[in-house]
């Protein structure tokens, strides 16, 4: 596959891939190194949808997440979201499967327009501590696009047939 570069908005240089007949967009994320220890997030496999988020801690130290707890994990990196993205941290599965360590307020946003250290709110939801090293991958990040509504105020919103029925109303 060879990218074709284009212009999105803002100068933002967006790349192209022909994919089965589809045109996927590969926004660049640009990622800083706030510690020599800093490992880049990168791609397990050419198809996954997250990027790996490895925990930058300092020499010979760990986090221990006890259960029902959440410590909050640095990665040691900060990134520059293209405008128009967003990047969500989400749980890796196999931490949450094998430990019961889960991210969370996941999908965590952050936001195209922050530019500090990107940090992993980790909880420990199973019945062990839970040791973070330095380097093990604690999170994944997936680069989304964002689409930015217009508020309007309205005195009335419209009959639907759910109405107002929320929190599992639509039945089972």
């Amino acid at each position: 596959m060879t990218p074709t570069p284009r212009r999105a908005t803002g100068g933002v240089r967006v790349y192209a891939w022909l994919v089965d007949e589809h045109v996927v967009s590969r926004p660049r994320v640009l990622v800083k190194r706030l510690s020599d220890r800093a490992s880049l997030p990168a791609y397990q496999t050419e198809l996954a949808a997250g990027i790996d988020l490895p925990a930058c801690l300092p020499e010979g130290e760990t986090i221990q997440i006890f259960p029902g707890r959440i410590a909050l994990v640095p990665t040691g990196i900060a990134v520059a979201i293209p405008p128009g993205y967003e990047a969500q941290v989400r749980p890796r599965s196999g931490l949450s499967t094998k430990f019961g360590v889960t991210v969370p307020n996941a999908p965590g946003t952050i936001d195209a327009d922050y530019r500090g250290e990107v940090k992993v709110a980790l909880m420990n939801l199973g019945p062990e501590p839970f040791t973070v090293e330095h380097g093990m991958r604690v999170a994944q990040m997936v680069i989304a696009p964002v689409a930015h509504a217009v508020v309007v105020e309205a005195e009335e919103l419209g009959e639907t047939v759910r109405g107002s029925g929320g929190f599992g109303s639509t039945g089972r």
